[in-house]
């Protein structure tokens, strides 16, 4: 591979880790467009190369979230092995597939995620208390109650992440993390850190399925994960730094940017 092309490899990726360190939601969202514009990949070969930068940044994330001990690893659990069994079935799709109608999905997937980052937050309602989630946590021992409500929506959270993760080589944060603030009521920063696990356990379903099918450009894929993992670690460091809701909605920003980008794209195709 050209040095021009490692490098820029690797600076993409280390937009990605950034982002995920950062959002915990958002580095998969934005590694294909990165490949498919940087690089010039169609959408199958950069769905498993952004899901193997991902998944490596997102282990190493949730490492060291189980090592602060707030990742919920029962529900992590649940939700990336029905993911990983779900993954290689979005896989076979991207190679059934054409290129054009699944980057128009992408795209619009990728404008949901924009609006849900800036759509106004509606102020909580002081004088009226929350229902008790499905999967309510007990802040006293960190462990979320399985009834057979939070068991089902958290096996479904598991399906849809998956299926996207192998569609279009993303890691599903921005489908966990939504889904568990909504269904639990799991901290912030453990919802991330959880997150980044069942990403983990999810990408490694798509890549092993993207490997066995000779899908994978490991000349593109290595140092473009390599800069996630490294940026991921330079990220983690900022967040304490930085205004969550700025980082948010700067994020939904260039979300729509980019889906605008894509569905330009598709048209061509």
């Amino acid at each position: 591979m050209a040095p021009d092309v490692t490098g820029l490899s690797l600076l993409m990726g280390a937009v990605v880790g950034v982002v995920l360190a950062l959002t915990g939601a958002g580095g998969g969202i934005l590694a294909v467009p990165l490949l498919v514009f940087g690089l010039h990949l169609q959408m199958a070969q950069a769905a498993p190369v952004g899901l193997l930068a991902v998944g490596l940044a997102a282990a190493l994330g949730a490492l060291l979230g189980l090592r602060e001990g707030i990742v919920r690893y029962r529900a992590a659990l649940l939700i990336g092995l029905t993911g990983m069994l779900i993954a290689p079935l979005g896989v076979e799709l991207s190679h059934r597939l054409p290129n054009g109608p699944v980057m128009a999905l992408f795209a619009l997937v990728l404008a949901w995620v924009a609006w849900r980052h800036l759509r106004p937050r509606a102020p909580a309602a002081d004088s009226q208390p929350r229902r008790r989630p499905a999967c309510a946590m007990n802040p006293a021992t960190g462990r979320l109650s399985w009834r057979a409500p939070c068991t089902a929506l958290l096996a479904l959270t598991g399906a849809l992440s998956g299926l996207l993760s192998g569609l279009l080589g993303v890691g599903g944060g921005f489908v966990i993390v939504p889904m568990l603030s909504e269904i639990s009521n799991v901290p912030s920063r453990g919802v991330v850190a959880t997150s980044m696990a069942v990403i983990a356990l999810v990408s490694v379903g798509g890549v092993l399925g993207a490997a066995t099918q000779g899908a994978m450009d490991w000349q593109v894929a290595a140092p473009f994960a390599a800069g996630a993992v490294l940026a991921l670690l330079a990220g983690r460091r900022l967040t304490a730094r930085l205004n969550a809701a700025r980082l948010q909605q700067a994020f939904g920003v260039l979300a729509a940017v980019v889906a605008m980008a894509m569905l330009v794209r598709a048209a061509g195709h």
